[in-house]
C-alpha cells in the first residue's frame, strides 16, 4: 500500500505517553494531497506517483501549471512533490489523507533546513579552535593548516572549510508516528524535523525499518 503525503511543519510540542514519560514531537499538517500523475515504465521509464499539495489562488500558478492540473480535475496546487514506488496502486485525480498512517509506524520526513548564510569553520563543522596562548592574538577561530606545502601543492576537494552552511535537503529517517489527527489533517513524529516553521516536508514510509 502506498504510504506518502505531503506537508507543512507547523512547529514542535509534546504529548504524554500512557507512562505519563513527556515525547517531544513535530506537528506536521499533511494534507490533504490529490494523484496530479502516475509516471509508468512504459512512457516515462520509471514507476512514480506525483501528489500535489495546498490549494492556491488561480492567478498564482502559470498556464502551463494550470493546464497539467486541470487535465486530473485538481484543484489550483501549490506544491508538488513525486514519490518513486514499486507498483503503481493509485489513479490520477485520488484524494490521500492521513488516514493511511497509524500511531507507531515509521516514515521518513524530506524537508529544507534552515538557512545560516556564511558560517566559519568553528559554526559549520564544529572546529574546536586554536589556542589562545603563545603570542596567538587572532587565530582563535581560524581554520588553521589546509594542506602540505611542495607536496601535493594543493588543497584536497572536500576540505571542510568556511562557506555557506545550511538550506539542504535533509531526511529525518526512521521517525516513529505519535500521533495522527484526522480531523485537523496532522501528524505528529517524535523527534525534530529539519526547517522552520511552514516549510514543506514530505512524508514517506521509512526505507531503513
Amino acid at each position: 500500500m502506498f504510504k506518502g503525503l505531503i506537508g507543512k511543519k507547523i512547529g514542535m510540542t509534546q504529548i504524554f505517553d500512557e507512562e505519563g514519560v513527556a515525547v517531544p514531537i513535530t506537528l506536521i499538517e499533511a494534507g490533504p494531497c490529490y494523484v496530479t500523475q502516475v509516471r509508468k515504465p512504459s512512457r516515462d521509464g520509471y514507476t512514480a506517483v506525483q501528489l500535489g499539495f495546498s490549494e492556491t489562488r488561480e492567478k498564482l500558478l502559470t498556464g502551463g501549471q494550470l493546464g497539467h492540473l486541470k487535465r486530473t480535475d485538481a484543484p489550483s496546487l501549490r506544491y508538488l512533490r513525486e514519490f518513486r514506488v514499486k507498483q503503481i496502486e493509485l489513479k490520477e485525480g485520488e484524494k490521500i489523507t492521513v488516514e493511511g498512517f497509524v500511531v507507531g509506524e515509521r516514515v521518513d520526513v524530506i524537508s529544507v533546513s534552515k538557512g545560516k548564510g556564511f558560517a566559519g569553520a568553528m559554526k559549520r563543522h564544529g572546529f574546536a579552535g586554536g589556542p589562545i596562548t603563545h603570542g596567538q592574538s587572532d587565530r582563535q577561530r581560524s581554520v588553521g593548516s589546509i594542506g602540505a606545502t611542495t607536496t601535493p601543492s594543493r588543497v584536497f576537494k572536500g576540505k571542510k572549510m568556511p562557506g555557506r552552511m545550511g538550506n539542504d535537503r535533509v531526511t529525518s529517517q526512521n521517525l516513529k508516528i505519535a500521533l495522527v489527527d484526522q480531523e485537523r489533517n496532522l501528524i505528529g513524529v517524535h523527534g525534530s524535523v529539519a526547517g522552520g516553521k511552514g516549510a514543506v516536508v514530505a512524508i514517506k514510509e521509512a526505507r531503513k525499518e
